[in-house]
């Protein structure tokens, strides 16, 4: 074989091969923008929910002590913190439960009924 047909081989071969990286490199591009694209909408999305954090039904328990102040705090004071705000999450977690139970149809925990 004259040794222009190497040549022109090696053109040819190194030349599909950078059609293809430039045809990766564009959908991969492509692909990223649409990324950058949906991120950009679920940021516009979400930043309207308050800042508060999750919501629930229950009231929360209105003595809230302000970060760094346990340092200074008794223990028992701690102690009764510590103790009212448990109770309140397993308040809050019966009545999901019990809603829960309700919409399912299923019967009610002995443990979840109130007799008040």
């Amino acid at each position: 074989m004259p040794w222009w047909f190497w040549v022109l081989l090696w053109i040819a071969l190194i030349a599909l091969s950078l059609l293809l990286h430039v045809t990766l490199g564009y959908r991969l591009f492509r692909k990223f923008m649409a990324t950058v694209h949906d991120l950009g909408d679920a940021g516009k999305r979400f930043s309207n929910f308050a800042p508060g954090g999750e919501t629930s039904d229950v009231e929360a328990p209105v003595n809230t002590a302000e970060p760094g102040s346990a340092i200074f705090a008794s223990p028992e004071q701690m102690r009764h913190d510590y103790l009212t705000a448990k109770a309140f999450r397993q308040e809050v977690r019966r009545q999901k439960r019990v809603q829960r139970k309700a919409e399912r149809g299923q019967p009610q925990s002995l443990h979840d009924i109130e007799f008040r």
